[in-house]
């Protein structure tokens, strides 16, 4: 079993600065009004972003073992929160965005699929306390 590890440190108030075993630092921070200084993301949008990156680029390396002509690819996030605390996220939406001509679709399905259901740790972590939507778009410009 591979085991990860990752450390924080205080900066200030609530703002913190984190890295990983790949030695890379990411700063985090809150509002203002609750000890931060509004200077970073917020740790509950790394969820965001860690599911878009995982995914993305799993489908983009799918798509790319399948020759797809893929010029530029994209992608929207949007996620409902729960009003009552944690205000845990309860509903994420993945809409791909995908650019070049020629792409067919049915590789872009099979991609997302794979990524999905076989592919994509952050999904296979989240799938069983979030409902996880997608949609996509080809677009030839």
């Amino acid at each position: 079993m591979k085991t990860k590890k990752a450390y924080i440190k205080q900066i200030s108030g609530i703002t913190f600065a984190g890295k990983t075993d790949s030695n890379h630092w990411i700063t985090m921070d809150g509002p203002e009004d609750f000890g931060g200084s509004d200077a970073s993301i917020r740790p509950k949008e790394l969820i965001l972003l860690g599911l878009a990156g995982c995914t993305g680029s799993d489908v983009v390396s799918i798509l790319k073992k399948k020759r797809a002509p893929l010029n530029n690819f994209e992608m929207n996030i949007e996620a409902e929160v729960a009003e009552e605390h944690p205000q845990v996220f309860t509903k994420i939406n993945l809409e791909y965005v995908f650019y070049g001509e020629g792409i067919k679709k049915e590789d872009v399905e099979r991609a997302i699929d794979l990524s999905q259901t076989k592919y994509c740790s952050v999904s296979a972590m989240l799938k069983n306390s979030v409902e996880i939507t997608h949609s996509y778009r080809i677009e030839t410009r």
